[in-house]
């Protein structure tokens, strides 16, 4: 299974109201790990950088000026993404971005199903407590000591480490296929086995059943087997 782990830094809240992104971070995961493979880009967004915007990023409109515009990089965007689940911290801030940008190139929305929130996740998973990504990798141990700005890239692959732990550590099935018995599945519920229709067999011989009887039977009336 192919997902991807993807964050945006953009000029302010809502695309409505003019703000646009700025920077595209990915990281590809394979059957819940990390391939290696990373998407990167900043982006010129046609405006200038409010301060509250560059006080959480640093990314001003000199650094960008240079920079491509979105539809430059649209294709090869969507290219990196393909189908994979997007999986992503607050997802409806990023996706509203995204389809924003999609809609302005007359380019077909991505849909919500393909988003995977790690916030929705976290608060089903510890009601009460703080979901921010900072309070998610001091949970979970994960170094973020280099992250004194918020970055795509750095923030995708910090999430890609929360993520991991969130639906239950970097082989969170052993193996197996997703299911399996007391498996976090990918909207926070936990899967986990009933009881088998038909009990196995016993696999004690009559020779082991006699001697265990026997065993008990010489240690006398007051063998706690006899009182369980």
């Amino acid at each position: 299974m192919r997902e991807i782990v993807l964050d945006t830094e953009t000029t302010g809240f809502e695309p409505g109201e003019g703000d646009r992104i700025v920077e595209i971070g990915a990281v590809e995961l394979i059957g819940h790990m990390p391939t290696g493979r990373t998407y990167h880009q900043y982006i010129n967004p046609q405006r200038t950088m409010p301060a509250e915007a560059f006080a959480v990023h640093g990314l001003g409109d000199d650094f960008l000026a240079d920079k491509p515009l979105f539809k430059d990089i649209a294709d090869d965007f969507l290219t990196f993404i393909g189908d994979a689940k997007l999986v992503i911290h607050n997802a409806a801030f990023d996706m509203k971005f995204l389809n924003a940008e999609l809609g302005w190139l007359h380019k077909p929305a991505l849909p919500m199903d393909r988003a995977v929130d790690t916030l929705m996740i976290a608060r089903r998973k510890f009601p009460g407590s703080p979901a921010s990504l900072d309070a998610l990798c001091r949970r979970f141990g994960i170094d973020n000591a280099a992250r004194t700005l918020h970055g795509a890239l750095l923030d995708s692959e910090i999430l890609a480490e929360v993520y991991l732990e969130l639906i239950g550590g970097r082989q969170p099935d052993f193996a197996l296929a997703q299911g399996s018995a007391g498996s976090t599945q990918q909207d926070g519920t936990v899967w986990r086995a009933g009881p088998r229709p038909v009990p196995l067999p016993s696999r004690r011989t009559a020779e082991e059943t006699a001697a265990h009887t026997a065993f008990v039977t010489a240690m006398g009336d007051d063998a706690v087997w006899k009182r369980a």
